[in-house]
């Protein structure tokens, strides 16, 4: 799910024998495959409360950033909670789709499109 954004689904590159680098913009349960592919055994080695702990040291390396940080700095911290994010709704078994579903027909609380809520 996008919700509305241009979708560019991940693409492989590469050959089956080597690494396989993924370009372009990745739908969210895309995201979660590829870190559970990635990470699943280390994530769930560490449980949720240590990776909970490596989210808010992200959050915090994210702040950092766009406050003094340059672009890439800031596309790294970006990538980096989004990553832990998914990572986490992998261990909780739970899908991003779904959590963000309720945004899809705008704001949750008011159901508007810019968000009216006082």
């Amino acid at each position: 799910m996008l919700l509305g954004l241009r979708t560019v689904h991940l693409v492989p590159c590469g050959s089956q024998d080597g690494p396989i680098v993924y370009a372009g913009l990745v739908e969210l349960h895309e995201l979660q495959d590829l870190m559970d592919r990635t990470y699943g055994h280390s994530d769930k080695a560490r449980g949720i409360p240590a990776s909970v702990a490596w989210l808010t040291e992200e959050i915090g390396e994210l702040a950092q950033a766009l406050r003094k940080g340059d672009r890439d700095q800031q596309l790294e911290e970006f990538g980096d909670v989004l990553a832990w994010t998914a990572s986490l709704a992998n261990l909780a078994g739970l899908s991003l789709e779904e959590a963000l579903s309720r945004y899809g027909a705008g704001c949750p609380r008011c159901s508007k499109m810019p968000c009216r809520c006082p």
